[in-house]
Formats: C-alpha cells, structure tokens, sequence
C-alpha cells in the first residue's frame, strides 16, 4: 500500500525549534539515554551474572530492563541527533519501523509488569504453591507469550499506519513517528483508524491498568496476615512496582484512550513515558531492592579481587 502514496518521506519539528533551546534538549536527553542505557545495563549484567538473583520476580526484571533499553532505544538516539540538524527528516519506511519498534517494546514493557504483578501475588498470597506455579518453565512460557503477544499488537499498528494514505502534507509536529500524529497527516476520514487505535493501544494500557492496580489491592490487602518483618519486606517491593505502574501508565492512557485530538502538552508527556520512565525504572529497583544492591556489590568485590589478582 505504500507505493500509493505520494509522501515518500516526513519532517519532524522536535520539541522545540529555538537553536538554544534544541542545544539543551541534546544535553539533557543525551544524558537521560546514557543513564537509561548503564542502569539498565547494570541491572541486565548483575541478573545475568549472580546465583543469588535466580528467583521469577528478578528473570522478570531482567526482560523489563531489557525492553525498557530498547524502548528508549527505538525514539531517543534519533531524537538526539535530529536535536543537531536544521531540518530533521525521516523516510517513510524508517518511520513504519519506529512505529513498529516503539509499539513492540512499549507493549512488552506492559505485558512484563503484569507478570511481575502476578509473580508478587503469588508469592504473597500463594507463598506454599509459589515454587510450583511459578517454575523456571512457566516464566520462560510467559514470557514467550508477552513477546508473541506484542508483536501482534505492534503488527496492528503497522497494518494500520499502511492503510493511511499520504499525498501532501508530511511535517509532524512531533518528535517521533507514531499513530496519532501521522492521523492528522492522512488524506481520508480517520474517524475508523482512530477508532481502532483507541480499541488496540487504549484498551491495552486501560485494561492493563486496572488489572495491575486491581491485582495490588488485593496483595496489599493480604499483607495484614504477615508478619512485621514480611510485610515490611513486601510493602517495599510492591510500592516499586505501583510507582512504576503510575509513571508508565499515566501518560499513556492520557496518549492514547481520547480521540484524534492534539495538544501542546502531548510532546512533553510523550517524553515523560519514553524517555524518563526507562531511566527512573533502573532507579526504583536498584534503590529499594537490598538484594540486587547486594547482588551488585558482590560482583563488583568479585571484580576488584580479580584485578589485584592481575
């Protein structure tokens, strides 16, 4: 469907046009993917690397580290070299691809919390059935699944986006290829694909949303059965995971469950969830995880004894 277009490539305004302004947005978001790029790196290493972070919830934060670096991955290293150019274009194919990976990643980074979600359930409130339920087996299953399952919905996206056709106006005032602003560009009723777009991306991070909120209460509500120093324990590791919930699915569902409407705000709330988010998830399960810090000072010991050993 694409030969049917006229537009063979787009122009991306950013977030901003003032040359000063564009000098700030390189510094700052420059430094947000390096620091996305070595927290989550870190935590993929230490996961990777240490015995003692074999249990579910960690092979689950393994896969979310994973994703959350190539979600940041698929928008902020063009982001930050358009920052560098007077005029920042992308071609029509390379932008089907972001729309592919930004949506692959993005939804496989929601599907990874509801695992994680249900591996805390469990374990809190199953903790006798806990090895049984959640085997080594039953997560590599999961997780296969949440990687089949977001390459149908990002393969939804991309039908979708080809459907569109494009004959004129190719400046998007955005910072990245995504449904909502090619909409606006489209030469047709998008009354449909809009629908449809709310229907797929919406009812993901709406349903989703309410599923992990839903499933936290009901964990939160067990932890009155625990004992001080398990409830103390387990209090900690899921307020990481709700504060994670909140600051991802927040700006998300404002994104995409309203209907083919732009507002100046979008671009800002855009980067909260792509850029931001994959920084601070590093972060929230570093600093409130004693055993990954554990984990990560043993290796690091490890490292030092093997260089004076050299």
């Amino acid at each position: 469907m694409q030969q049917n277009n006229n537009v063979t490539e787009f122009i991306l305004l950013g977030l901003t046009q003032d040359p000063i302004r564009k000098k700030i947005v390189f510094v700052t978001f420059l430094l947000f993917y390096l620091g996305t790029l070595l927290g989550n790196l870190l935590i993929i290493t230490t996961i990777k690397m240490s015995r003692e972070l074999g249990s579910p919830m960690f092979f689950f934060l393994f896969h979310l580290s994973l994703s959350d670096t190539c979600f940041s991955t698929s928008v902020a290293p063009r982001m930050i070299v358009d920052t560098l150019l007077k005029k920042a274009t992308i071609s029509f194919n390379e932008c089907i691809v972001q729309v592919f990976s930004f949506h692959f990643f993005g939804s496989l980074e929601i599907f990874i919390l509801i695992l994680m979600a249900a591996d805390r359930y469990v374990a809190i409130c199953k903790p006798l059935h806990y090895v049984t339920v959640m085997s080594r087996r039953v997560c590599s299953v999961l997780v296969a699944m949440a990687w089949v399952g977001s390459c149908v919905h990002s393969l939804a996206q991309i039908f979708l986006a080809l459907s569109l056709p494009f004959c004129g106006p190719n400046v998007i005032d955005h910072y990245f290829c995504d449904l909502q602003p090619l909409l606006k560009l489209a030469c047709t009723d998008t009354y449909t694909v809009n629908l449809l777009l709310v229907s797929n991306s919406g009812a993901i991070c709406t349903v989703s949303f309410v599923m992990l909120v839903f499933s936290y209460v009901i964990i939160l509500q067990s932890l009155r059965n625990h004992s001080a120093e398990g409830r103390r324990k387990a209090l900690s590791t899921c307020i990481s995971h709700i504060t994670v919930v909140i600051l991802f699915f927040g700006p998300c569902i404002f994104i995409y469950t309203r209907p083919a409407t732009t507002f100046s705000m979008d671009k800002m709330i855009a980067v909260f969830y792509t850029l931001a988010t994959p920084l601070l998830n590093p972060l929230i399960y570093t600093l409130r995880n004693a055993e990954v810090k554990n984990a990560m000072r043993k290796l690091w010991s490890k490292n030092l004894v093997l260089e004076d050993k050299r």
